[in-house]
């Protein structure tokens, strides 16, 4: 092979690696955009749902549970106020999750939720909820965290269940121990 045709091959193979690499990128928004609108992976929004007013489903019952995951090794007590309930389509729940701070210093989570089945996952919408925002803790601090929801009469007949997940996540660019003088420690995020 030629030098010129070694040169070819090898601006090419550049070419398709920086390619790859930005498809890579572009898949992080495409998925998101794909789950919001299908609901695939359990994902609900971010935010509050819209107040709106449901025709309430007398004739239908369905159970929701309720899951409390820490993530990692961080020292959180975390937990639901009740594991499960018997809803009425249309109608609005209120609940809360309970989470206290283990550690001596100050600390910032956010629970991240997640509904199964995922094809329940629009249907599942959080008029109130500790997820919006994140979470500051003072050491030792615990609290319950209000949830309040509501099932959409339009969830699929054949769904007798689902499944609402949290996972709690210690943030580590954590305001509050800046804010009230907490040094972060050696080799340990805060």
């Amino acid at each position: 092979m030629s030098r010129q045709s070694h040169g070819r091959v090898v601006s090419r193979l550049a070419l398709f690696t920086v390619a790859m690499f930005g498809f890579g990128f572009a898949l992080v928004p495409l998925y998101d955009v794909i789950c919001e609108v299908t609901g695939l992976n359990g994902r609900t929004g971010d935010g509050p749902a819209e107040q709106e007013t449901y025709v309430i489903d007398e004739s239908r019952a369905v159970t929701v549970e309720f899951v409390a995951l820490e993530n990692g090794y961080a020292d959180w007590e975390f937990r639901p106020a009740v594991t499960r309930m018997t809803v009425v389509p249309g109608k609005a729940y209120h609940t809360t999750f309970f989470a206290r701070n283990m550690k001596t210093e100050a600390k910032v989570a956010q629970a991240v939720p997640s509904v199964a089945p995922g094809r329940a996952a629009r249907h599942f919408n959080k008029t109130e909820c500790f997820c919006f925002t994140r979470q500051e803790f003072q050491p030792g601090e615990g609290r319950d965290m209000p949830l309040v929801f509501v099932l959409d009469p339009r969830l699929p007949s054949d769904v007798s269940t689902v499944t609402l997940s949290y996972t709690f996540f210690e943030l580590q660019d954590n305001p509050v121990a800046v804010n009230h003088g907490v040094q972060k420690s050696g080799g340990e995020g805060v």
